[in-house]
């Protein structure tokens, strides 16, 4: 039997989606991919809820792609497999007639912050941290740029893309990146909750796409050629080396290039 890896529940309007994998700190595994794709499926098509809250166990939002995730096969196709899933989950809470909140108050790194931008209402709490993580290990943020750079202020993203460094709430509100802080994540969610529980199911649904339609253009335009870019990636050599590091907690050895 399948582990659950991404918890459902509805609190009357509310859909609830929490990443519940602490063990790989909520990493985007194939089955947490595709449990949270179906539990949005869920959510889209119950006409009791009125909008989605995707949270999280641990002290981790989620940390990005699973590097420790073994697949057989071809490389070059493993790693373009798994960048299509990530572009059809983003695409798939970009595109749920619900809206769609983040409750964060934990680490978010790599994929998840992918998850954070497609979001429509984001609300972190004083334990988040967040960071691009990618040119460390080898890799670009590039699937998720597809929901992070329509949100980021482009000198922010331009650090952020390139340096890793990590920033607070504070700082991600300032560059667009969450919506708003609160010390009590649960209850500033829930006030927004109450809110989009007054709209009607047809006024939310229409009201979101006006807000997404160029994400979605962007998806559209770019998520094949992206997806073809992190699959180059992640087969090369310094790919390798750096998540070969990663998980060996070392510092990478790069391969020496002309």
């Amino acid at each position: 039997m399948t582990d659950t890896l991404v918890q459902y529940l509805t609190d009357g309007p509310v859909a609830r989606l929490t990443l519940d994998s602490p063990r790989n700190r909520n990493a985007l595994s194939s089955t947490l991919v595709r449990q949270l794709r179906d539990g949005l499926d869920r959510a889209a098509n119950d006409p009791a809820v009125r909008a989605v809250v995707l949270g999280h166990t641990g002290n981790t939002f989620c940390a990005g792609a699973d590097l420790s995730e073994a697949t057989g096969g071809d490389p070059q196709e493993a790693a373009a497999g798994r960048a299509h899933e990530l572009a059809g989950l983003l695409r798939s809470i970009v595109e749920c007639p619900r809206p769609v909140i983040a409750a964060v108050d934990g680490h978010v790194r790599a994929g998840g912050m992918g998850l954070v931008g497609a979001c429509d209402i984001v609300i972190a709490g004083p334990r988040c941290t967040f960071a691009l993580t990618e040119a460390r290990i080898g890799v670009a943020p590039a699937i998720i740029s597809l929901t992070l750079l329509p949100k980021l202020q482009p000198r922010a993203a331009a650090r952020y893309y390139l340096t890793g460094e990590t920033f607070n709430a504070r700082r991600a509100v300032d560059i667009g990146l969450v919506t708003s802080t609160a010390d009590d994540v649960g209850f500033a969610v829930n006030a927004v909750t109450a809110e989009l529980a007054k709209g009607s199911p047809q006024g939310l649904a229409a009201s979101k796409a006006l807000t997404t339609a160029a994400v979605l253009a962007g998806f559209d335009r770019d998520a094949e050629r992206l997806a073809e870019e992190s699959a180059r990636l992640f087969v090369s050599p310094e790919a390798r080396e750096g998540m070969l590091a990663f998980l060996e907690k070392r510092s990478p050895q790069w391969p020496v290039t002309n």
